[in-house]
């Protein structure tokens, strides 16, 4: 619940702090600030030595994750540029179709009905 608390108002101060911001220029400033809080919050209740854990394997996998986390954090900050903010939020939590339909493709995973 929290997430999705922090995700909202993620979307309305990107709405807010990119009124006269180019979007790339606001995905390299958030992406930064987001850097030093994962590294803060890692190192707080995690420390150093989970780092040297991390496989090649995983370590490829995390870095395309981050890769598409990056393209869509670029287009995320394009549009409520060019639009408002609920439209917006609502094509990106369109993301849980696609991550069903890719979990069952790629991870082999079972398609749960509640």
């Amino acid at each position: 619940m929290l997430d999705a608390l922090m995700a909202a108002l993620a979307t309305i101060f990107a709405k807010i702090g990119l009124q006269h911001v180019d979007s790339l220029t606001g995905t390299a400033l958030r992406s930064i600030v987001m850097m030093v809080f994962s590294i803060v919050v890692m190192l707080v209740f995690r420390g150093t030595g989970f780092v040297s854990s991390v496989s090649s394997r995983e370590a490829v996998f995390i870095a395309l994750g981050g890769v598409a986390g990056g393209a869509s954090w670029v287009l995320h900050l394009l549009a409520p540029q060019k639009g408002e903010a609920t439209p917006v939020a609502f094509i990106d939590k369109s993301s849980l179709l696609f991550l069903i339909a890719l979990s069952v493709i790629i991870l082999r995973e079972h398609l749960l009905v509640f």
